[in-house]
């Protein structure tokens, strides 16, 4: 499929979305089970295809583990076969390949691991060739690359013969999904003590109990229908997203409060939340350190709806799926919008169009990489829009434009 003509929405919506599952609290959920030696006790999994690789590779005795273009699954599944001593040699897409390793490669070895680098040093691919506990129980990791590599040896850390104290160094990156790691490893009976004012994680040598344990809707997931209300000229559009819990695990969760500001109210059903349009600020200012795959949603429907919007803590979408800022920067300006860094690696503003809207349908780049394709289809409840590539949504929602032809005429 090479494209998809969105048509503009020209009535008003009442309806309910079946939410895909949550990705990020999937994965970890299988690799923690995995280490708990659990069987057929995980109810709702994503249908993600990320999950689906990590589901794969964890059945597959094959020495050749593809997480085609899976983040989670190339770090988690990285440090898992490690401390597991398993001979496996780590490999993805051409893009997978290009993204970096090197700081939780490092920390492997310091514990015993036994990598190599295939090809470039500090990128996959990667040869595991077992473990050989080296008498290491403390590790000190940036913090301000990606929180995955924390959250790998973290999930892990129960299995060293001497626990792990983990020292974060630098700025904390992402904080919610490393909270998320930890809660679920308490929930399969491991505890954990994390000093955030000493920046520690604490965790002692312990054994995970396979439990039954059914993973939350996605709440990344939930922010493009946030979009598409906030983005609908009618005044009685509502949507109700199922199977999002009031007290969520998942730092995306905070998108609520993010586009209360965007002219979007949520209200908890008990099976979901409602959400209903209001009236928006004038402009918006937001940190997305805690957040970064909300950015492109936020940038989005600032734009559309005329918001200067200032941004910080966004510096990890250079080394996504693909590079999101450079790819924000390339598409917004189709529509009159321009993002601007304004404080190197800091601070980035957004400047909705000044112009009329193009008569002719834009087409929109989505660079391998889900989040763009979701990010930019409610831009249908503006105007025609053009989504190329629209596939790459496989990789966390693939039910989406299913979803979507709720409300938006699509061929």
């Amino acid at each position: 499929m090479k494209k998809l003509l969105l048509h503009k929405v020209q009535q008003s919506f009442q309806t309910e979305i079946p939410l895909p599952s949550s990705k990020s609290e999937s994965n970890r959920a299988l690799i923690i089970n995995a280490l708990a030696k659990g069987h057929d006790n995980l109810s709702n999994l994503a249908e993600a295809r990320d999950t689906q690789t990590m589901m794969r590779l964890l059945a597959s005795n094959d020495p050749i583990a593809d997480v085609i273009d899976a983040g989670t699954t190339m770090r988690f599944l990285t440090a898992y076969y490690a401390v597991t001593g398993q001979i496996k040699t780590m490999t993805g897409t051409p893009r997978m390949c290009e993204r970096p390793i090197g700081i939780l490669v490092d920390a492997l070895r310091e514990l015993g691991a036994q990598i190599d680098y295939v090809k470039t040093e500090g990128y996959p691919p990667l040869q595991l060739n077992g473990f050989d506990f080296k008498g290491n129980s403390r590790l000190a990791i940036r913090g301000d690359v990606s929180s995955q590599y924390i959250s790998a040896l973290l999930m892990v850390a129960p299995l060293l013969p001497e626990g792990l104290i983990l020292e974060i160094t630098g700025e904390l990156g992402s904080k919610p999904y490393i909270e998320m790691t930890l809660k679920q490893m308490e929930a399969f009976g491991v505890q954990a003590q994390a000093d955030w004012d000493a920046k520690t994680i604490t965790v002692a040598p312990q054994a995970y109990n396979p439990i039954q344990y059914a993973v939350e809707s996605d709440w990344s997931g939930a922010s493009y229908w946030f979009s598409v209300v906030a983005l609908s000229d009618k005044a009685d559009a509502s949507l109700e997203l199922l199977g999002l819990k009031e007290n969520s695990l998942q730092g995306d969760s905070v998108v609520t409060d993010i586009m209360s500001h965007l002219g979007v109210k949520s209200e908890y059903t008990g099976r979901g939340f409602k959400l209903t349009k209001i009236e928006p600020a004038t402009s918006l200012e937001w940190d997305f350190t805690n957040c970064p795959d909300l950015a492109q949603t936020i940038c989005v429907v600032a734009a559309a709806k005329n918001i200067p919007l200032t941004l910080t803590g966004i510096e990890s979408l250079k080394v996504k799926e693909t590079d999101r800022i450079m790819a924000l920067q390339n598409e917004l300006i189709k529509f009159g919008a321009t993002l601007k860094e304004v404080e190197t690696n800091h601070k980035y503003q957004l400047t909705p169009a000044a112009a009329e809207r193009q008569a002719v349908p834009v087409s929109v780049h989505t660079y391998d990489d889900h989040r763009m394709a979701m990010a930019f289809a409610p831009l249908a409840l503006v105007e025609d829009v053009v989504i190329e590539e629209p596939d790459v949504v496989v990789k966390s929602y693939p039910s989406f434009w299913n979803h979507l032809s709720k409300i938006v005429t699509i061929e």
